[in-house]
């Protein structure tokens, strides 16, 4: 790389972008149509499913870059976390009695699930376009 170029967010930061962009467009929708309960369950879903992505996703980033030879098997133990914390994520806001009065249970569930298959298709789109180098090419002042 050199120093004039301008390094591009990572894929990871733009796949947050991106589920950002369209819970913010869910907020927005469930304001107009549904009300203020729906809004909040917008923001509700997108804030766990960005916030739960996120966290998974940087972390197996973090274990490829120190140990690659342990970030399958991490890959697999931060899924397994990310449907528990999922669970649990659910199981606080329903005991908390926030569902139906203050959010709208359908726009939160809707906000998650599109957040997460925002996040991987724009991860996916993202990491198949990277121009990410799998050598390097010997320099022609060393050739023999």
């Amino acid at each position: 790389m050199m120093t004039t170029e301008t390094r591009a967010p990572s894929v990871l930061v733009r796949a947050a972008l991106a589920a950002l962009a369209a819970g913010v467009v869910l907020v927005v929708v469930g304001a107009l149509v549904s009300g203020s309960p729906a809004a909040w369950g917008a923001v509700v879903g997108t804030l766990i499913a960005v916030g739960i992505f996120a966290f998974g996703a940087f972390t197996v980033d973090a274990v490829a870059r120190l140990l690659p030879a342990a970030s399958l098997m991490f890959a697999l133990l931060t899924y397994t976390f990310q449907v528990a914390a999922m669970a649990l994520a659910f199981v606080a806001v329903s005991s908390a009695g926030l569902l139906d009065d203050e959010l709208d249970r359908n726009w939160l569930g809707g906000a998650i699930i599109v957040g997460a298959f925002v996040w991987m298709a724009a991860q996916i789109r993202l990491a198949t376009t990277a121009r990410i180098p799998a050598f390097q090419t010997p320099s022609e002042g060393g050739a023999r």
